[in-house]
């Protein structure tokens, strides 16, 4: 099978590239496909985050083992056919490729071509021109970022309750611990 992603972003609005690759292939020949399609080096850390529909974040596929002493999965890219992760049309990725500032590309599997077969990923369309590679921190503008405002000052107090807590209204919680093995 043959599937065909769309890449974009949001910083270069015009900016779009459609790559062609075998379902058999791995994440890191996509991750090269991309960043050669973009004129980007390949000497950064990047990873890839295949997301629901409304683009959060599910499962991350890594450039190299970071190792977290986690519970959850790692995929490699260079271990990680495409396959693997990802099968239906419509499916939604993130390819971080600057890590410091969390800039990435948007991506969708567009299509999916059965009884095909890709020898090498190839960038079948590229529109426009791609984002800076590296932001010089020097003129970096946090006004280009969006900030999530985390302060609670407008929220709502009865969703949270009173400011004051009683004592007697919290569950004993050895209780659920000895329920817990």
């Amino acid at each position: 099978m043959v599937y065909k992603f769309l890449v974009g972003s949001e910083e270069a609005e015009n900016f779009k590239l459609e790559i062609a690759i075998d379902s058999e292939d791995t994440f890191l020949r996509l991750r090269n496909a991309i960043l050669d399609a973009a004129g980007y080096s390949k000497d950064q850390m990047d990873s890839f985050y295949i997301c629901d529909e409304d683009w959060v974040k599910e499962k991350e596929v890594t450039f190299i083992d970071m190792g977290t002493d986690s519970d959850e999965d790692i995929w490699l890219m260079e271990d990680t056919p495409l396959a693997e992760l990802i099968e239906d049309e419509g499916q939604k990725l993130k390819f971080v490729f600057d890590y410091v500032t969390e800039r990435y590309f948007f991506m969708k599997l567009n299509e999916v071509v059965p009884g095909k077969t890709l020898h090498d990923p190839l960038c079948q369309r590229k529109e426009g021109k791609a984002p800076k590679e590296n932001i010089d921190f020097e003129t970096f503008s946090p006004a280009a970022v969006k900030v999530v405002d985390t302060s609670l000052d407008d929220l709502d107090a009865e969703f949270y309750g009173e400011d004051e807590f009683d004592e007697e209204e919290i569950s004993d919680f050895g209780e659920l611990e000895d329920g817990i093995q």
